[in-house]
């Protein structure tokens, strides 16, 4: 089946919306079929879905408002006539008249004042109005707005005074800083900060391939991160992407460990583990480590209460307690009392003002 080649655009919004009846009165026609058709810049142009290709087919008329839309140039190829123009609701209605169907390709902002025209008319109730169709061309796909945060980054690193000065090493303490934050998120169960803390963490990746992308020596991008880290998951589940099995969580764990150590080849189970961590998350990953690896250490004695923090440590990790989380947990519950106190003290200082 061919494309149908679409009108001139002016020509369209000057016909006889009725025909004549038997008595020569006016009578109204068929009053047509009218479908906005919307796309996603997230996609690339000319990805349309089957059922706007037929609709784009089958139109009398298509029209667009923006002569630079990126679909504009895919139709066109394809066959199809797009007309560059603007109407009014009216207008649109009327060249809609006799069951003409057109096809509107929304702009990036969509048709704000076409779709309140076409509503205003409807609601008036003193037209018969066409049928109106919200045709979605192209779909986000789950992570699409990943590109707009890209994008975003891309400007930002190229014209704001300052994001285009930093480096790895100035954006350091921020990514500690965030992490922490998404942490307490996390603990405090708050699920807008979480977001928004998921956000920030999110936007310390990105800004730091951005950066990675000018070296010189070793570039890489955000596409390079991502795709490694693919790579890594699928080869570190078996389970899921190959042909071995898991029905435990300490299976999934034993697959994990044992294609991490194929990997990496370490010599020492000490290997990777930073030394710069907080002191108690790096006794308890220490002991983590010795204990997975079915090694039998003793821990080292001594006096003072590094040595005393590290057999705790050793402890809660044997227990299943992250060390770190119970003293955050402990530390809240001092800063409530703290507050408690505060407030007892301030009520007794006014109570002795009032007195005064």
């Amino acid at each position: 089946m061919g494309y149908v080649r679409g009108v001139n655009a002016t020509s369209s919004f000057d016909g006889d919306p009725t025909t004549t009846g038997p008595d020569g009165d006016p009578t109204a026609t068929d009053p047509g079929r009218i479908v906005l058709l919307t796309t996603s810049h997230r996609v690339a142009p000319g990805l349309l879905s089957w059922p706007a290709w037929q609709a784009l087919r089958d139109a009398d008329q298509v029209l667009c408002a923006d002569g630079a839309h990126p679909q504009l140039p895919y139709l066109r190829e394809a066959g199809i006539t797009v007309d560059e123009a603007s109407p009014s609701a009216q207008e649109l209605v009327d060249a809609c008249a006799g069951g003409r169907t057109l096809v509107v390709v929304a702009t990036g902002e969509g048709e704000p004042r076409l779709t309140d025209g076409l509503a205003r008319l409807a609601g008036s109730g003193r037209i018969q109005m066409p049928d109106l169709e919200l045709l979605p061309a192209s779909y986000d796909l789950p992570g699409a707005r990943l590109l707009d945060l890209v994008q975003v980054m891309d400007r930002i690193r190229l014209e704001c005074p300052w994001s285009s000065q930093q480096t790895h090493k100035g954006l350091a303490k921020y990514g500690i800083e965030e992490a922490y934050e998404l942490v307490e998120a996390i603990e405090e169960g708050d699920r807008d900060e979480l977001r928004e803390e998921l956000g920030d963490v999110l936007l310390q990746v990105v800004f730091h391939a951005r950066i990675a992308e000018e070296d010189e020596e070793a570039p890489f991008s955000i596409d390079d991160v991502a795709g490694a880290i693919v790579a890594k998951l699928i080869h570190r589940h078996p389970h899921v992407f190959g042909e071995e099995t898991a029905t435990t969580p300490e299976e999934v764990k034993e697959h994990w460990l044992r294609t991490k150590a194929e990997e990496k080849q370490r010599t020492s189970v000490t290997e990777g583990i930073p030394l710069g961590q907080p002191g108690l998350a790096l006794a308890a990953k220490l002991a983590s480590r010795v204990r997975t690896a079915g090694l039998e250490v003793p821990l080292p004695t001594g006096e003072g209460v590094g040595y005393e923090l590290l057999a705790i440590a050793a402890r809660a990790e044997a227990e299943g307690v992250d060390p770190e989380a119970a003293l955050r947990a402990a530390g809240r519950a001092y800063r409530d009392a703290i507050r408690a106190e505060e407030g007892t003290a301030e009520e007794g200082t006014a109570e002795l003002d009032a007195e005064d």
